[in-house]
C-alpha cells in the first residue's frame, strides 16, 4: 500500500518562504527522493505565499520507516540549520497510508 508524508510550513516572512522554495526546488526534494521517496511535490497553498507543503510518496510504510531511520535525521538537521524556527517558521508533519486511489 502506498504511503504519504507531508510537511506543512507556515512562514512569517515572505522572503523566507521564497528562499525555502528555492532550496526545495534546487536541492532538498531531490535528496528525499534519492533517500527512498518515489516522488516529491512542493505546493504553495492557494492565495498565500506564507503557507507551503512538501508532499512525498513512498511505495510502502516500510520504505517510509527506512527513510525515517536511515536518512531523515540528516536531512531534517540540514533543513533546520538553514530554516530554524527562530526565522519565524512553523513546521507540522503528517503521514498516512493511501486507502483509496481513483
Amino acid at each position: 500500500m502506498s504511503f504519504r508524508y507531508t510537511v506543512t510550513l507556515t512562514f512569517t516572512e515572505p522572503s523566507t518562504a521564497v528562499e525555502w522554495l528555492a532550496w526545495m526546488r534546487e536541492e532538498h526534494a531531490a535528496k528525499v527522493v534519492q533517500a527512498g521517496a518515489q516522488s516529491a511535490e512542493i505546493l504553495k497553498m492557494d492565495g498565500v505565499l506564507l503557507r507551503c507543503e512538501a508532499r512525498y510518496s513512498f511505495e510502502s510504510r516500510a520504505d517510509f520507516d527506512r527513510y525515517v531511520r536511515d536518512h531523515a535525521p540528516r536531512l531534517r538537521e540540514e533543513g533546520l540549520r538553514l530554516f530554524p524556527t527562530t526565522r519565524g517558521i512553523q513546521y507540522e508533519r503528517s503521514c498516512g497510508e493511501v486507502i483509496v486511489r481513483a
